[in-house]
Formats: structure tokens, sequence, C-alpha cells
């Protein structure tokens, strides 16, 4: 007998039907002689209904306490009734809120970090023979406050209870088969990965593969949970998510993914001296703004112009925070350009073999595309381009990078490493 995490997303859980099927996937593996715990999700778009509305209620942004206060609402009706659909299947179930579950987080709402878990609950209903019904995305701080942990943030339920409770292994179903070479929505012949390591996997996440949250990601990796990446709709074997994954012969880049949440923010003509770049950055940070790449260029006249990236959720913020410190910067202006996107390779062989910055930039080149920004790390590059050609420049790299079905592998070229 093992120990079970199941996670099942929005869709896998959109209506009665689809909780009834999902019930009777649980009831099975309960009778298998596993032991199951389910995190899930709200159910289809109610969450995005919970924040429209707000927006009807609360002329500009909702007070944020409040708004976890509405949003947690949403999980808890899906683990309601799916434990109601496990029970009419003549087995033992019980659903907890993220708090019953023992889930303290920080006190910061609307993204709030898993502090500590104390699964006693959890722990003395699976010893009764419950199947444990969970809910995702929300926790309690420590004076009792209710808090949620930002978008995707089941996913990190999930792993962190998985890691508290000592699960054998995670598994994370969604509406996809498992993780893909690329979204196979716009690259029709993607690849499904049999394996891929946390790192690779971390970085597709944070670049903009839907199908993982990365802070679960990096929950699991620095716990070693074991991670299994399935469709709720059918029964295919998915993607293992481990610490090492054997490399496919051949295979430089595991994956390309792409991130239309993105926007540039260009601050011009800012006086060089000392401590200017820390002003502007921490500033933002206090703001909870997250900067993605930044680029600065050379220094003219003593004046040098830079440029950030940071989720398009963040613009308005991002500037206001800009204006409140323009006296102290003395910045000509500020700048935002919303139009874009993100396009980035992943493997952990690119470090090892060259040509593939090259063939990159070679093949956006070629379809006549200007690249904006750009950001490396060992096994990841990044740029950032005109947000309407994004589809064939996924599927060209695609093709370049040998990662087409049947297609054969990308083996770097000989004129550069990096």
């Amino acid at each position: 007998m093992s120990l079970i995490v199941m996670k099942f997303g929005g869709s896998s859980v959109g209506d009665a039907e689809r909780i009834q099927r999902v019930a009777k996937r649980i009831v099975k593996r309960k009778r298998e002689g596993h032991q199951c715990v389910v995190v899930v999700s709200a159910m289809g778009d109610t969450t995005d209904e919970l924040i429209d509305l707000s927006k009807q209620i609360y002329n500009g942004a909702p007070p944020a306490r409040e708004m976890d206060m509405l949003l947690s609402t949403g999980e808890q009706i899906s683990v309601a009734l799916l434990s109601m659909a496990i029970q009419s299947n003549d087995e033992k179930a019980i659903s907890f809120t993220g708090w019953q579950a023992g889930m303290l987080t920080e006190a910061v709402h609307g993204k709030a970090r898993i502090t500590n878990i104390q699964p006693v609950r959890v722990m003395d209903a699976l010893a009764s023979e419950h199947v444990v019904i969970v809910a995702g995305f929300q926790g309690m701080t420590a004076d009792g406050e209710i808090t949620t942990l930002g978008r995707g943030g089941s996913d990190t339920t999930a792993v962190a209870l998985a890691a508290a409770i000592r699960a054998d292994v995670c598994e994370i179903y969604t509406d996809v088969d498992g993780v893909y070479s690329t979204d196979p929505r716009v690259v029709k012949t993607a690849r499904k990965l049999n394996e891929i390591s946390y790192d690779e996997m971390l970085e597709l996440a944070n670049l903009g593969a839907a199908v993982l949250h990365p802070r679960a990601v990096e929950y699991a990796k620095h716990n070693q949970v074991s991670l299994m990446v399935r469709s709720s709709f059918n029964e295919n074997e998915g993607t293992h998510v481990k610490e090492e994954a054997s490399m496919e012969q051949g295979v430089v880049v595991r994956g390309i993914a792409f991130d239309k949440n993105v926007a540039r923010i260009s601050i011009i003509a800012v006086p060089e001296k000392p401590g200017q770049l820390a002003t502007v950055f921490s500033s933002l940070a206090k703001a909870q703004i997250d900067v993605d790449i930044i680029v600065q260029s050379g220094v003219q006249s003593g004046l040098a112009d830079f440029s950030f990236t940071v989720s398009l959720s963040d613009v308005d913020k991002a500037m206001d925070v800009l204006k409140k410190i323009h006296a102290q910067v003395g910045y000509k202006e500020a700048t935002s350009q919303v139009n874009l996107v993100k396009v980035s390779i992943v493997g952990a062989g690119m470090v090892s073999n060259p040509g593939v910055a090259a063939t990159m930039f070679e093949t956006i080149s070629q379809l006549g595309i200007s690249i904006n920004m750009v950001s490396t790390s060992e096994i990841k590059m990044s740029c950032v381009i005109d947000g309407s050609r994004l589809t064939e420049v996924v599927r060209a790299l695609h093709t370049a990078y040998g990662l087409d079905s049947e297609q054969q592998a990308f083996v770097g070229g000989p004129s550069e490493r990096r």
C-alpha cells in the first residue's frame, strides 16, 4: 500500500459530471489498496467569476484581505462536492479547508507562501480509512487570517502536503497527458516527455509553461517529492518530474516555453552614480513587484538607459513606483510597452553543446523579427519579441531544435559554445 497525493485542477472538476468521473478514479485507487489525499482547485472559471463579481462591487483594487476571503470559497465548493461524490460510491471521505488541513502561511494576502504544515487532522482521517479531500490555494496565518497562495497555488498545496505527510508520489492531474516539448495547441507535432528534471521543469514553469506552478516544482525539488503529471481524462502514462532525467540521445533542448504576460519598462537618461539601480529595484520589491530581465545600455555623457520586464498585471503599479522615486533617481522619462512575449528554450544539455544560441538568433532573424531583450542561464535562453509573431517563432524554433515528433534531434553547431 502506498500513500498518494492526487491534485485535480479546475478543468478536471469543472461540472458535476467531471466531479463524478474524478471521484470514480479516486475510488479505484483507494480500492487498489492506496491511501489517498486529494487536493482540488476551484471548479472551472469560478475564481475568474469571483474576481469579476468583486469588480462590480468595489471601485478600484478591492481590499486584499476580503479578496482572500472571497476567493477561498471556490475551493471549498469543490472539496465538499467531491467528498459527496466519493461517499456516494460507498467510500469514506472527508473534506478540509486549507487551514483545517494545517496549512500555515506568511501574512501576505494574495501571494502567501507556506511556512509550515501541521497535518494532524489529515493523518487522523487517513488512519480511519478516509479519502482526505483538501482545498488547494489557501491557508491561514499564525493569527488566524485566511490567505491565498496566488494563481496555481493548488499545485503548491499538493506538493507541500506530499512532503509533509511523506507521500510516495504526488500526482498532478490536468487536461493534458503530461509535460510536452511545447504547448501542443500551438505546435501539433509537440512531443510528450516521459521524464524531465526538476531544474528543467522549474525553468519551463517560470518561463510560461502552465502545466505546473513554479513554486510547486521548487518545493518538490527542495523536498525530493516525486511528481507525476497525468491527464484526468485518460489512463495514459504521464511525465515523471525528478532529480535527474535521462538524456535522450542528441537532445540538447528539452522544451520551448512562452509567456504572454510580459511588459517592458524603460527608464531613460538616468544619471550615472552609485545606488541608482538599488533605489529603483528595492522600491519595486517593496511594492511586491517581481522583475525579470534587466538590460542596461552604455553610459553617454554621464547618463544611462535601462529596461526591465514585469508581468502585465504589475505595469501600472510599477509605473506608479517610478513616479514616486523620480526626484530621487532623476531620470528623464519612464515608458512602458505591453505588446510583447517572451519565448524561451530550456535544456540541461545546453551548457555543454555549441551552437544553441546561434540557432535561436538565426531562426528568429530568418523570420524578419527583431529581438528586444535577451536573458540566459546555464539551461535556458529567453528572447523578448513582438507579441504578434509568437506562433510562427515557437513553431520555427521547435523545428530548428529537432523537437517535432519523429524528427531528428538538434545536435548543436561547431562555431559557438554558451
